[in-house]
């Protein structure tokens, strides 16, 4: 079987954003077993899994992907929708669009330390919309 839930997360601030329990409030009871597919549908922002308990780890995300793809590149020529928006758009290319979860006893079979990061790379990027497909 296969089911898919379209949702919208609120709008976060530019950074990387721990949001595993928000998506799973909107996926709600999960099967015995199965897959969850997570796809976020921008190209400004990206999904990815990662450390959920240090908090650090998400602003050292940050610095790294802002030292790593400045704003303001004087070479980038995609520049009418903002200094932020042709680094967004490589930004959430590294990082990705879907993530593939498997589902184990009701819940995601994630390692002890993982949690689902939004990477939000636009400064006022808006609700983000997704799609959750479960197998199952």
């Amino acid at each position: 079987m296969i089911q898919q839930i379209e949702f919208s997360l609120p709008e976060y601030p530019y950074g990387f954003h721990l949001v595993t329990e928000e998506v799973l409030k909107y996926v709600g009871t999960l099967p015995e077993q199965g897959i969850l597919n997570l796809f976020i549908k921008h190209t400004s922002a990206g999904i990815t899994l990662n450390e959920n308990a240090d908090p650090t780890v998400l602003s050292d995300f940050r610095t790294f992907f802002t030292d790593w793809i400045p704003e303001n590149y004087r070479k980038f020529e995609h520049t009418y929708e903002g200094p932020d928006d042709m680094p967004a758009h490589i930004k959430a290319s590294v990082i990705g669009q879907s993530l593939t979860i498997p589902i184990s006893r009701h819940r995601l079979n994630l390692g002890t330390w993982q949690g689902i990061y939004l990477g939000e790379f636009r400064y006022s990027g808006g609700r983000r919309k997704f799609v959750a497909t479960l197998m199952y």
